[in-house]
């Protein structure tokens, strides 16, 4: 077993840990800005109408599935399956590029 001259599992340590992370990480801001910008690109290109309209619903409104098919008329399944489609092919757009 390695001797270590500190107790690893002591919270000093950790929140230690923590600030040395912090302060050595990159930042990651452009990657995540070119990210938010191709899945805009993406979501408008892309998608047809109503996955649009269900994506903006469920993730921009906060609604839910159930709220959402109440809403439009359709089935909960139909919602879910067409959202789920939606990610997917958001996916792969931002896997492989637009």
């Amino acid at each position: 077993m390695r001797d270590t001259p500190f107790d690893t599992r002591s919270s000093e340590w950790i929140g230690d840990m923590t600030v040395w992370l912090r302060e050595h990480a990159e930042t990651n801001d452009e990657q995540l800005g070119r990210l938010r910008r191709n899945l805009r690109q993406a979501r408008e290109r892309e998608l047809t109408a109503r996955q649009r309209q269900m994506l903006a619903l469920y993730y921009d409104q906060g609604m839910k599935m159930s709220q959402i098919a109440r809403k439009l008329g359709v089935n909960s399944s139909t919602v879910s399956r067409t959202i789920r489609r939606a990610r997917e092919r958001l996916y792969r757009c931002l896997r492989y590029g637009l």
